[in-house]
């Protein structure tokens, strides 16, 4: 057979990095796999609530500005939704919905009481005051309150939000529901409901899957090269816990640029000068750019920014012996294959970043018996629901066949698939 060498229409280009689509195909193919007719497709592949929201807020010099939020509820066949909200110029409405899609999977993966949800504003946090983010956090709550709470659906920090603004919404809807409600949202301040380990859940979870990664690769953490795409929430903790296990940092890279020393960088001196947004490479001359830090040489790769990072463009440059993504939707279908073909083992992000909701999850049951856990136990019992996941994974893989991020998809689907069957939806 002669290659087909034809250039992608931009078209077709487009729908290879269109995460919403991306994630369609592939919760297809799963459902197939596993059996399930058409029409249980025809129910899971967009959200069963979509919510678009116009929040006008007064600035600092008085003027009104109207901002865009959304908040997609995937599918509440087995409990309530849960997902974060993001602040970013980026958020668009197929964005919120491919990502809510995501968190179904994840809490099917890991077998939580839950379905999927996000929400998201269009702004750019990083030019808005205090006060001005405040009134954001409390004007989007006001605006979503009657599809959201602690048995609907259930909020919580993601890109460029914290715990903070949980507060100022978690406030927002106690005073609209004339109760403390501190259920209602998760990644709240320890002091107001908040659980321990929250901040790190999601790097903590991606640790773990490292851990089980390179027992299948027959490699260890400690002395293992790593490099780590993104040096935010979850970047820079999983650079502090992967070179406190002896690991060698040897990249990392923000927004601005990468940084590389292939005999290790200074972590805590990397993050005790990063800025609140997770930027750092700005106070050095000698910087490399994020696809050049995509091709170093390493054994571990942690694409832990944004989305369609490794593409079908630059897949067959990539060494690393195993990639977790850290980040939603950092690898595209098409890229996928190629490093399954080379025998990459890609822990994929529905796995590896669920970390966070599990311990979100925790918090939740936490604020709703009114007993708080340690320390402790909460990495006891992350440990224990994220290696059974990861597991779980890597067995239907190995015994389906497929790829990782198929296989992810497979396990995470199935749950709601039969809640939705029990329940006479389909």
């Amino acid at each position: 057979m002669v290659a087909d060498n034809t250039p992608d229409s931009p078209n077709e280009q487009s729908d290879k990095m269109d995460v919403l689509k991306s994630t369609q195909t592939i919760v297809k193919i799963a459902l197939e796999k596993l059996g399930y007719p058409e029409e249980v497709f025809e129910l899971l592949k967009e959200p069963v609530r979509m919510m678009t929201v116009r929040i006008p807020v007064r600035m600092d010099d008085d003027s009104i500005k109207i901002f865009t939020g959304y908040r997609a509820q995937h599918n509440d066949a087995v409990g309530p939704t849960k997902g974060g909200v993001r602040f970013h110029p980026k958020v668009s409405e197929k964005e919120v919905k491919a990502l809510s899609i995501w968190m179904s999977l994840k809490a099917g993966i890991v077998d939580l009481p839950y379905g999927g949800g996000k929400g998201g504003i269009v702004c750019d946090p990083r030019e808005m005051s205090f006060r001005e983010l405040e009134g954001l956090s409390r004007g989007y709550v006001r605006a979503i309150s009657q599809i959201v709470g602690p048995t609907k659906d259930i909020p919580a920090p993601d890109v460029f939000t914290n715990p903070q603004i949980m507060a100022w919404m978690m406030d927002e809807y106690s005073r609209i529901d004339e109760f403390n409600n501190p259920g209602f949202i998760t990644g709240k301040p320890i002091v107001l409901g908040g659980s321990h380990g929250r901040e790190s859940a999601t790097a903590k979870g991606v640790t773990i899957c490292i851990d089980e990664a390179v027992k299948k690769k027959g490699i260890k953490v400690k002395g293992a090269r790593v490099v780590i795409q993104g040096f935010g929430n979850a970047g820079s903790f999983l650079a502090k816990f992967l070179h406190d296990s002896g690991a060698k940092v040897v990249g990392i890279s923000d927004a601005y640029g990468g940084l590389y020393d292939p005999d290790g960088l200074d972590i805590d001196y990397l993050l005790d000068r990063r800025d609140s947004f997770g930027t750092v490479t700005k106070l050095f001359n000698n910087t490399i750019t994020n696809e050049e830090l995509l091709e170093l040489k390493c054994d571990i790769l942690v694409p832990a920014a944004v989305e369609n990072q490794i593409t079908e463009k630059n897949a067959n440059k990539i060494n690393a012996s195993i990639i977790v993504e850290a980040a939603n939707g950092p690898t595209t279908l098409e890229a996928t294959k190629i490093l399954s073909d080379r025998d990459i083992l890609l822990v994929p992000d529905v796995l590896a970043s669920a970390g966070g909701v599990t311990v979100s999850y925790f918090e939740w049951v936490q604020n709703n018996q009114g007993f708080y856990w340690s320390e402790e136990e909460i990495e006891d019992k992350l440990h224990k629901v994220m290696t059974k996941g990861f597991n779980s994974v890597y067995h239907t893989a190995e015994t389906r066949r497929v790829d990782m991020r198929l296989a992810a998809y497979m396990v995470g689907v199935r749950k709601m698939a039969e809640a939705a069957r029990f329940r006479g939806w389909i």
